[in-house]
C-alpha cells in the first residue's frame, strides 16, 4: 500500500486516460460496482453521512495503528466516490489522513463536474473521514 500522495497520483493518472466526463462517470460507476458492501450492522443513523442527498454510510476501525474504512451508498455514483476515498484513506495512519491535502479531487475535475448536491456530499464524506482520523489520532496519543 502506498502513501496517500502516491495513491492520489495513481487516481489522477487513471482519470487522465478519459477525455470526456461521461467516461469518467462510467469509471466512477465501475468503481462503485466493485466496492464491497459493508456489514448491515453499520448501516445505521450513526454511520450515515449528513449532507449527502443519497444515503451513504461510512464505518472506521483501527487496526495496528492504521485506520480502515468501509462504505456503502444507495446511489452508484456516490458509491464510486466513496470507493475513491476508501482507496486513498483506508489503511493509512490517522495523522496522515488529517494532514492530507486531497489535490486529486480538483485534479481529476471531480468538484467541477459534480452536481452541487453531490459536491456537498463529497465534502461531507471527506469531513467525516477526517473526524474519524482526528478521533483515532487523539486516542492513540492519549494511550501513550
Amino acid at each position: 500500500m502506498g502513501t496517500i500522495a502516491e495513491i492520489e497520483k495513481e487516481i489522477v493518472d487513471e482519470f487522465a486516460v478519459f477525455d470526456d466526463w461521461m467516461d469518467k462517470y462510467a469509471y466512477l460507476i465501475e468503481i462503485g460496482s466493485g466496492l464491497e458492501g459493508m456489514d448491515e450492522q453499520y448501516k445505521t443513523e450513526e454511520h450515515l453521512i449528513k449532507g449527502c442527498q443519497s444515503r451513504v454510510w461510512f464505518h472506521a476501525e483501527m487496526k495496528d495503528g492504521l485506520l480502515f474504512f468501509t462504505a456503502d451508498s444507495d446511489a452508484i455514483i456516490t458509491k464510486g466516490i466513496a470507493g475513491l476515498l476508501l482507496r486513498v484513506f483506508s489503511g493509512q495512519k490517522p495523522e496522515d489522513i488529517v494532514r492530507a491535502d486531497l489535490k486529486f479531487v480538483d485534479e481529476i475535475g471531480l468538484t467541477q463536474h459534480l452536481s452541487p448536491t453531490r459536491s456537498n456530499g463529497l465534502l461531507s464524506m471527506i469531513k467525516q473521514i477526517r473526524m474519524y482520523a482526528i478521533a483515532a489520532d487523539a486516542g492513540l496519543k492519549s494511550a501513550k
